[in-house]
């Protein structure tokens, strides 16, 4: 079984060996992209660019980017390589700001996609004896089905409950004895507060590692995730466009998430120059595809910000790491002139004592100027019978949120439980502004 979930050859391989891999598959790619998709075609065509140009990893940088919207204009199926008969499962994004981006896997891409969700978990510290509790939504969404099929091919039992039903998630986790978590860490946070609310000793339940994906989380939202669910808690990270979960994930080291690097060549750019940065400097991350079938994707602009790490990792695996998201191009909040992610205000909010890990960014206009607004949960309703506490409260949070990102915010402290909560991704940010 070793030998399905836990690919030395390939996650231990030497940087010259990689590179000499990626430089052949890159190749292969880049002709197969050309030779199969109009659009690469007419892209490569109107730079006077041929597949044979592309004689050194360095030369991928002369590849056009590919970017959501080209999916979209290429609804539904004119991205695939492969015709429809190849073609056995679908999935795609909500579409909630236009066309959804619809991706294809063949039977290959399945195999692979099975096994790359299959390396992370097992990196993670899971093995056959693990029982996994899958309380992602299975539908268009990739990641439900990208752990689930992952699990299995690692040999571990798989309880698909799906999303939601809290209450009835912890009594499967009790029943059952569930030890793995599957879910969004918005959900996972929720969960740890309705634990202790239903008075349930986590001690006294099975579970011991969570692997989180659908959106990022700081490392202070892990540490209560990790508090409240009383678990290890990784992260892991894909997006449809490229395959779903499997690009990258945590081991138990958790040194950063593991890139699997024989089959993505992975670059991080200036998102507004498109310059490819050095290894180590925050930017924009681009995926290029190099073994799939039916959507390869050239040079794919993520959207997400965050760094590579080169090196061996403590646990033994060779390949580039990537930091945890630290926000994104498209999500980035500009306040006067200040750039804002709502991950760095959630880091300055979670793990503070007197408040709960729930959390609102409101944007609104005064006096013709942007402002913004945090509106966070006491942790204890009782403090509201103190105006001097409150009060003491806010200017705590509103200096720590001044102090991380030299921005004045107004700041509003609610009762607890009246903020919403999230089974899928969290929606953090309300933009309250006259357009």
């Amino acid at each position: 079984m070793e030998h399905l979930i836990f690919d030395r050859e390939a996650e231990c391989l030497g940087p010259a060996a990689m590179r000499a891999l990626q430089l052949e598959r890159l190749k292969t790619t880049v002709a197969y992209a050309y030779d199969k998709i109009p659009h690469y075609k007419k892209k490569f065509d109107a730079i006077g660019l041929k597949p044979s140009h592309i004689q050194s990893l360095k030369d991928i940088e002369h590849i056009p980017y590919t970017t959501k919207e080209d999916l979209r204009e290429n609804y539904p199926y004119s991205m695939f390589a492969v015709p429809m008969r190849d073609v056995v499962r679908i999935h795609a994004s909500s579409g909630t700001t236009g066309n959804p981006t619809v991706v294809g896997y063949t039977k290959n891409d399945i195999e692979l996609w099975s096994r790359l969700c299959a390396r992370f978990i097992y990196a993670a510290g899971a093995n056959p004896d693990d029982i996994a509790q899958v309380a992602f939504g299975y539908g268009l969404f990739t990641g439900g089905f990208g752990l689930h099929y992952g699990l299995e091919k690692a040999g571990i039992a798989v309880i698909p409950v799906s999303g939601g039903n809290t209450e009835r998630q912890f009594k499967i986790m009790q029943d059952f004895h569930s030890t793995l978590i599957i879910c969004t860490p918005s959900y996972a946070l929720y969960m740890g507060e309705i634990a202790g609310k239903l008075g349930i000793d986590m001690n006294k339940i099975s579970l011991r590692i969570g692997l989180f994906g659908g959106e990022g989380h700081t490392d202070e939202m892990c540490r209560e995730i990790e508090k409240g669910l009383n678990i290890l808690d990784t992260e892991n990270y894909g997006l449809s466009e490229v395959i779903g979960p499997g690009f990258s994930g945590e081991c138990y080291v958790k040194n950063g998430m593991h890139i699997a690097d024989d089959h993505f060549i992975s670059e991080v750019i200036d998102p507004d120059t498109g310059d490819v940065l050095p290894i180590g400097e925050t930017g924009e991350l681009v995926i290029t595809s190099l073994t799939k079938e039916a959507l390869p994707v050239l040079r794919y602009r993520t959207k997400d910000i965050t760094q590579l790490i080169e090196g061996k990792c403590k646990c033994g695996r060779t390949n580039l790491r990537m930091k945890k998201v630290m926000g994104r191009t498209d999500d980035m909040l500009i306040i006067r002139g200040v750039n804002v992610f709502p991950s760095q205000i959630e880091s300055v909010l979670v793990g503070m004592d007197e408040i709960g890990p729930h959390y609102e960014i409101a944007l609104y206009n005064e006096n013709f100027m942007d402002r913004l607004e945090v509106r966070v949960e006491l942790a204890d309703a009782q403090c509201l019978d103190s105006y001097a506490n409150l009060e003491r409260l806010e200017e705590k949070i509103k200096h720590n949120i001044f102090a991380m990102l030299n921005l004045h915010v107004k700041v509003s402290l609610v009762e607890p439980y009246t903020l919403k909560r999230f089974e899928g991704k969290a929606q953090r940010v309300t933009d309250l502004r006259k357009k």
